[in-house]
Order: structure tokens, then C-alpha cells, then sequence
């Protein structure tokens, strides 16, 4: 009896585990998108929540084929844009941290005035 596991044992295992891992992975976005949805009822996440639990493939495909479009747009509220912050003063905030935690070494004596230019530049940057 061979006990060895060949190459495609392994990667039909490691294809099973990540179809696994990934499909819950979806089950979990879609039910937190589900009680994050404020235009539903209770009792329509109620039905689409035993939908999805008593039929998770269909009920996911189902849900992401009718409110996908706005799934993706309570995402789109909950990341932030990385554009608009560097355009607003989000940026400039941290780059004042960053110059005022400069100057608090310098005056504490922990770095030179040359070392706290750079710094300085490189915050300005």
C-alpha cells in the first residue's frame, strides 16, 4: 500500500481548501453586507439570512446577482478614498505630527538642527 501523496493529490487538496476558505470567506461579506444594508427590513434580512443559510451557494449567488451593485457601494463608503486624502487635510495633519514631533527632539536635544531639517524636508514631501 503507497502512503505517499503525489502532485496532484496535493494540489487537488490545496485547491479544495482554498475553494473551502474562500467560500466562506464570501458567505461571511455577504451576511456582514446584509445587516449593514440600513435600506432593508428585519424581516427581509430575516428571509435573504435563512435563504443563505439554508442554501449558501444559491442564496450567495442570488444575493450578489440582485444587490451586489449596492454592496459595492456601502464598501465604497466604508474604505477610504486614498486620493481625497492626500487632497485633504488628512495629509497635512500627519505631516504637522510629523514636524511637530521633530521639533520636540530637537528641543529636547535628541537630534541636531541638521538632522531636524531633513526630517522636516522629508515630512514636506
Amino acid at each position: 500500500m503507497d502512503t505517499t501523496m503525489d502532485f496532484w493529490d496535493f494540489f487537488f487538496w490545496f485547491l479544495f481548501a482554498w475553494v473551502a476558505v474562500a467560500s466562506i470567506w464570501v458567505f461571511v461579506a455577504v451576511v456582514f453586507d446584509l445587516f449593514r444594508d440600513h435600506d432593508l427590513s428585519g424581516v427581509a434580512k430575516a428571509v435573504w439570512l435563512i435563504f443563505l443559510v439554508l442554501l449558501p451557494l444559491l442564496g450567495v449567488l442570488f444575493y450578489l446577482i440582485t444587490r451586489g451593485d449596492a454592496m459595492a457601494a456601502r464598501n465604497a463608503q466604508v474604505m477610504p478614498d486614498p486620493a481625497r486624502a492626500s487632497s485633504t487635510g488628512d495629509a497635512s495633519a500627519s505631516k504637522a505630527e510629523e514636524i511637530e514631533r521633530a521639533q520636540s527632539l530637537l528641543s529636547s536635544g535628541a537630534i541636531t538642527r541638521d538632522e531636524f531639517d531633513a526630517l522636516k524636508a522629508s515630512a514636506l514631501t
